[in-house]
């Protein structure tokens, strides 16, 4: 697992958040202030940092927060500000987003500041020091969401300490499973999002993802003996003894899911190595969707 670029860059998270963290000063201004209006956008991986953080704002009493899937952006809704997500800025769906917003500062967070995206967004908050040469995202998406969780005035050195914990928690027990389901609650769903789309691309693997309380209503009928149940943050009252009569594995590290996300992206770098595959470049996949 050594040998790849995400194993690298997965293990470089809790600096990274630090370093974030100690910019935000620069970047205040142009970040949502409370009481507007805020849209947040992005793509993949983006959009699940967007839905998390939306949640966040809008729990911490700060604001009206959406989140939206690039392609899906409502342009007649207005907004006080528009914060969109793009770790290369070569995004076609977030470009052309930029370029037909209106009535509304734009606000772009990019590993690549001179990026196309860049160009089109009033303001540019870039981090180019959690840019990735792999193609699955790890470093930056959890450093852009750190960044944003800091904007809510929250911890992110106690964030940090618990993500190098997250480092060190065993996880060869679980490389045997046949299938995952994650599952979360409020700013944890997004996350849980990111989670099952971790382990298909790195790993190709069958993994699903609920909100927590939503979890009963069907999907539980699927756990059974061989098959994981994780949950990334609190778990319902009675839920891990549901999971557990199925005779499913219930999965619960206790930690904020930010950290216990560096934990899923641990476990789909070892599924994909155990399986032989290459999680610096899944299948299909590349760095950025750019369409002509």
């Amino acid at each position: 697992m050594s040998d790849t670029f995400v194993a690298d860059e997965l293990a470089s998270q809790p600096d990274s958040w630090r370093t974030a963290a100690a910019l935000l000063p620069s970047f205040s201004d142009v970040l949502p202030q409370p009481g507007e209006r805020v849209a947040v956008v992005g793509c993949g991986t983006s959009w699940f940092i967007a839905m998390s953080y939306a949640v966040a704002r809008e729990q911490a009493g700060l604001g009206v927060t959406d989140a939206f899937a690039g392609s899906e952006f409502p342009l007649g809704r207005t907004y006080d500000r528009v914060v969109t997500i793009s770790r290369s800025g070569t995004t076609t769906e977030i470009i052309d987003l930029l370029a037909a917003i209106t009535g509304a500062p734009t606000v772009l967070i990019t590993a690549v500041p001179d990026s196309p995206a860049a160009a089109g967004a009033d303001h540019v908050v870039a981090l180019p020091f959690a840019d990735e040469r792999s193609v699955v995202q790890t470093r930056f998406a959890t450093t852009t969401l750190a960044l944003l969780r800091a904007s809510l005035g929250e911890d992110v050195d106690a964030l940090a300490r618990q993500a190098e914990r997250a480092l060190t928690i065993p996880i060869d027990d679980l490389l045997d499973a046949e299938q995952v389901s994650f599952l979360g609650r409020g700013p944890a769903i997004g996350l849980t999002f990111e989670a099952a789309l971790k382990t298909r691309e790195a790993a190709q693997f069958w993994a699903e993802s609920y909100p927590a309380m939503d979890y009963r209503h069907g999907p539980i009928a699927i756990a059974q003996p061989g098959r994981l149940v994780w949950t990334l943050g609190p778990a319902p009252e009675g839920l891990a003894a549901e999971v557990e009569r199925t005779g499913a594995t219930f999965v619960d590290h206790d930690l904020d899911p930010i950290a216990g996300l560096v934990v899923v992206h641990r476990f789909a770098v070892a599924l994909a190595a155990q399986k032989g595959l290459d999680p610096d470049n899944p299948r299909s996949l590349t760095r950025s969707v750019i369409l002509t």
